[in-house]
C-alpha cells in the first residue's frame, strides 16, 4: 500500500522537532547531498559528465526548500564539484546561501541560466515546495522565466539531470494538479518525512520521476495522522 500525506501534515509532524531544535534541514541537505553525488557518479559511469570535473546548477527560491539545496550545494562545492546558484527571486534562504558560498559557490546572473544549465551535469530544482498552500502552485514571473529557458534543453544525450527538491516547483503536493505545464520534470524527486500525496497522482506523478523518500526523523508524529490517500502497490 502507497500512504500520501498533505504539505500541511507533514508540517504539523515536522512542529515539535524544529521546536526541540533539531536539525531538520541538515538531515534533508545531507539526503540531497548523497543522492546528488549519485548522480554525478552515474553520469561519470555512463560517460555523460561535461568535463573533468562535475558541475551543478542550483535553482533557489525563497524558502525552506532553497536552504535544502544550497545547503547540499555547499556540500558538494566542498567536494570540488563546481557549483552555480541562480536565485530565482531576490530573497532566498541565507544562512544556506552564505554556506553555499564560503564553500566555494558562485551566483550567476539571471541571464546567464541557460549557458550555465547547458554546461550542468544536474540542475537542482529548490525553488519552491509545500509552501503554496491557499494559492496555486503555477509559476510567475521571473522563476517561470528560467524553466522555460531551460526546458529546451531537455531531452538530448547531454541533457543534464533534473533534481527536485521535496517536490518539482509548479506542482500541487496535495492532489497533483499542475496548472501551468512550464514545469522542470524531475529525473529524481528527493522529498522529506512522509510521501506528499501530489507525487503519487497524475498529472504530477509524471513530472517528478524516481522519488526517493528521506527518513528526517519525524515518523512517529507522522504516523498519527491519517493519510488523505492510499494507493495499492
Amino acid at each position: 500500500m502507497q500512504v500520501g500525506y498533505s504539505a500541511a501534515q507533514v508540517r504539523a509532524a515536522e512542529a515539535p522537532h524544529l521546536a526541540a531544535g533539531e536539525p531538520l534541514m541538515q538531515r534533508a541537505a545531507d539526503a540531497l547531498a548523497d543522492e546528488l553525488r549519485r548522480v554525478l557518479r552515474d553520469r561519470r559511469a555512463a560517460g555523460a559528465q561535461r568535463g573533468a570535473r562535475p558541475r551543478v546548477l542550483v535553482l533557489a527560491g525563497p524558502g525552506n526548500n532553497a536552504g535544502d539545496a544550497l545547503y547540499a550545494g555547499a556540500a558538494l562545492a566542498a567536494d570540488g564539484v563546481a557549483v552555480e546558484i541562480l536565485l530565482a527571486l531576490e530573497r532566498t534562504h541565507e544562512e544556506s546561501l552564505s554556506a553555499a558560498l564560503a564553500a566555494g559557490a558562485t551566483v550567476i546572473d539571471r541571464g546567464d541560466v541557460l549557458e550555465s544549465a547547458a554546461a550542468a551535469d544536474a540542475v537542482v530544482d529548490g525553488m519552491f515546495g509545500t509552501g503554496s498552500a491557499g494559492r496555486s502552485p503555477a509559476l510567475s514571473g521571473t522563476p517561470r522565466d528560467v524553466v522555460a529557458a531551460i526546458l529546451p534543453l531537455l531531452g538530448g544525450p547531454h541533457a543534464p539531470t533534473i533534481v527536485a527538491v521535496d517536490i518539482p516547483s509548479g506542482i500541487d503536493a496535495d492532489d497533483g494538479t499542475v496548472p501551468d505545464p512550464v514545469v522542470l520534470p524531475a529525473d529524481v524527486t528527493v522529498t522529506f518525512g512522509g510521501m506528499k500525496a501530489g507525487l503519487l497522482l497524475s498529472p504530477a506523478k509524471e513530472l517528478a520521476g524516481r522519488v526517493v523518500l528521506v527518513d528526517i526523523g519525524i515518523g512517529d508524529e507522522l504516523g498519527k495522522a491519517e493519510p488523505i490517500l492510499r494507493l495499492p502497490d
